[in-house]
């Protein structure tokens, strides 16, 4: 069965917007365990624009479940990975002006740059996906290049509009999925996936992990964040 981390970095986004000291991500992921969340997901971006090194860090030291940084391939940025230990990596594309990642990290042509982060990581033992388009090539890139895990934008998918683009995304999930598997490489899924769109992703099988954020905490504003939380877990639970 797959299991939920959730992206806690749109809490530290709400602080930010007054540079206030609440609401506190570690605060958010104590609440966010407490409801039956696998994994703690936050991105350190290289601006600093919600989370910050005081959050990773103390998420390290607090988070009880699988703590997951997602990164750029910057140098300072891996320095702070490998200060911290995270349980995992997620290597993400990063563009300043970006709302949100925009894409997938193109790995067939930075090959070497990866090959030298999953090295740093796993002298670390950390794991290492690289979040990537559901593309053969791109995952064939990450499993040369070392990384334990590959986590498809599902963007494309969320964003479609029609039914038969929607079949048409979820089918190359399903074939990156088969590329994935039979390159040894761990299964993740994530970006654009929400309540309502959730259940067809949760029903191919192989995806192990979900990492879903902006969703969960929009609901937890309404709702609370343990509700979302659990709200989440049992839609894909659902659809093993």
């Amino acid at each position: 069965m797959a299991v939920l981390n959730v992206n806690i970095d749109h809490v530290a986004t709400i602080r930010q917007a007054r540079r206030a000291d609440e609401p506190d991500p570690v605060w958010a992921a104590v609440e966010c365990e407490l409801a039956g969340a696998n994994g703690i997901t936050v991105h350190l971006r290289q601006d600093r624009r919600h989370i910050n090194d005081r959050d990773v860090r103390i998420l390290k030291e607090t988070v009880a479940c699988k703590f997951n940084l997602e990164m750029s391939m910057a140098d300072p940025i891996v320095k702070i990975a490998e200060q911290v230990c995270p349980d995992q990596v997620t290597l993400v594309p990063e563009n300043r002006a970006e709302l949100t990642t925009e894409g997938g990290l193109e790995c067939a042509n930075n090959l070497k740059r990866l090959m030298q982060v999953v090295k740093r990581m796993h002298k670390k033992h950390i794991l290492v996906s690289s979040f990537i388009a559901p593309s053969e090539k791109q995952i064939l890139a990450s499993a040369e290049a070392g990384c334990d895990a590959v986590e498809f934008h599902t963007g494309y998918y969320a964003n479609a509009v029609t039914d038969a683009s929607v079949e048409k995304a979820l089918n190359e999930l399903r074939d990156a999925r088969d590329i994935a598997a039979a390159a040894g490489l761990i299964i993740h899924a994530g970006h654009g996936l929400n309540y309502r769109n959730i259940e067809p992703v949760a029903k191919i099988e192989g995806i192990c992990e979900f990492n879903i954020g902006h969703s969960i905490i929009s609901r937890a504003v309404i709702v609370g964040i343990q509700q979302a939380v659990a709200q989440m877990r049992r839609l894909i639970e659902m659809n093993p």
